[in-house]
């Protein structure tokens, strides 16, 4: 949901970042809740951005909204503000997306994408502007066994075993968001403590996290080189209410000049009442 460089970079950044709306369901994963998440984006200590996220999950479908901005003195390599939306179903414990759409402004610039998902496959697309020349090419394989940048995060638990375990981390993410397909690859780090400013305290298991250009990038783009550098970066996963979801706490990326977090200030999972709004509507949260 940052913006790195252009705007079209932005979504590669969401799926990131924005994998600070990332979850692991298992099959006993049936209440219904909302998340509602607040993060901090800083740079070397000093704050450059802000994100707010809002999970709502029911017992047959979830959605998700997350709007940020950054900026500041990491404007060379952040500048910007977003808005991500995500629809879905749920599918034998696993969440299936079916609507997706990015609305970002940077520079000046603006990028609206919208996505039909079926199946994991890309059923209808459009991209405004049309993505730049140049980019690798996207074959219609790509769009396929794919899923967006926020359900890429809502990563499923095994149905046996402890919610908060290693095998939370196990995990290789397709993602698509629209211009540009790119693997995140989690493998388990350490396990940990957390307290946010307002809600969550307690464990959380930490992942590596790796990142992998596949199609629809500037192979010179510097979104794209700072983050395939082998850059040391960890996503947090902390605990989602009674349910076994886990959703992102803290994510870092480190550099020689400082390194980037987005971290949590406020995490609170709320049991959903029996007469809310349908789930498919986000904005009625």
């Amino acid at each position: 949901m940052v913006q790195l460089n252009t705007v079209q970079t932005t979504t590669l950044s969401a799926g990131c970042a924005l994998a600070l709306v990332a979850a692991a369901l298992g099959d006993q994963a049936r209440a219904e809740v909302n998340l509602d998440a607040s993060y901090t984006i800083s740079f070397a200590r000093i704050r450059v951005g802000d994100i707010t996220a809002n999970l709502v999950l029911g017992d047959t479908e979830y959605a998700i909204t997350a709007r940020g901005q950054a900026g500041g003195i990491m404007k060379v390599i952040m500048n910007g503000e977003g808005t991500f939306t995500t629809r879905g179903t749920m599918k034998d414990g696993h969440p299936v997306p079916t609507n997706f759409t990015s609305k970002i402004v940077s520079n000046g610039e603006k990028l609206d994408v919208t996505m039909v998902l079926d199946e994991g496959r890309v059923k209808e697309l459009t991209a405004v502007p049309l993505p730049s020349p140049g980019r690798v090419p996207v074959t219609e394989t790509n769009r396929q066994g794919i899923i967006d940048p926020l359900t890429a995060m809502l990563l499923w638990a095994p149905a046996t075993g402890e919610g908060l375990s290693q095998d939370a981390c196990r995990h290789t993410l397709p993602i698509f968001d629209g211009q540009q397909r790119y693997d995140l690859k989690l493998s388990f780090k350490r396990m940990d403590k957390v307290t946010a400013e307002k809600g969550y305290a307690g464990p959380v298991v930490v992942c590596s996290l790796r990142y992998e250009p596949i199609v629809g990038h500037f192979a010179t783009n510097t979104l794209v080189k700072y983050l395939s550098e082998g850059r040391e970066m960890e996503i947090t996963l902390a605990p989602v209410g009674s349910t076994r979801l886990l959703a992102p706490f803290r994510l870092s990326v480190s550099n020689m000049l400082g390194n980037v977090v987005i971290e949590a200030s406020r995490f609170e999972a709320t049991p959903r009442p029996v007469d809310a709004p349908t789930v498919a509507d986000p904005k009625a949260q």
